[in-house]
């Protein structure tokens, strides 16, 4: 079975995050610059007018697509690089794939995923 990681995370922590997974053997992700907040609700910023609440936070989003077994340690990858202990580190969620075809060849599933050096041929 293939997974679907999406990991939202500050956008400070992008390159900590994405040499973490390099390291690791992830080659393929992309990466999207997101706004949202979760429990915290935002931040409230001082101006020269007052304060302000500001609502939707800057973010990104990674997604990761590959095999079951390598989804706890790109977890643990992640949370390791994104974390710094305050409110706003983000979330992660893993979603279950049902096929993955590669455009250009038709290889399909785990074949489609398949990259020189990633984390399944080391």
């Amino acid at each position: 079975m293939t997974k679907k990681i999406e990991a939202i995370v500050r956008e400070e922590k992008l390159s900590d995050v994405k040499e973490a997974l390099r390291e690791l053997g992830i080659v393929g992700m992309n990466v999207t610059e997101v706004r949202g907040h979760g429990r915290q609700g935002g931040i409230t910023l001082a101006g020269r007018t007052g304060a302000y609440q500001v609502d939707m936070l800057p973010k990104v989003q990674i997604n990761i697509v590959l095999s079951d077994h390598n989804v706890e340690k790109t977890i643990d990858a992640i949370i390791r690089a994104a974390k710094t202990n305050e409110p706003g580190d983000g979330m992660i969620f893993v979603y279950p794939v049902e096929q993955v075809i590669r455009i250009r060849t038709g290889e399909r599933n785990h074949e489609a995923l398949m990259y020189p050096g990633d984390i399944d041929s080391r």
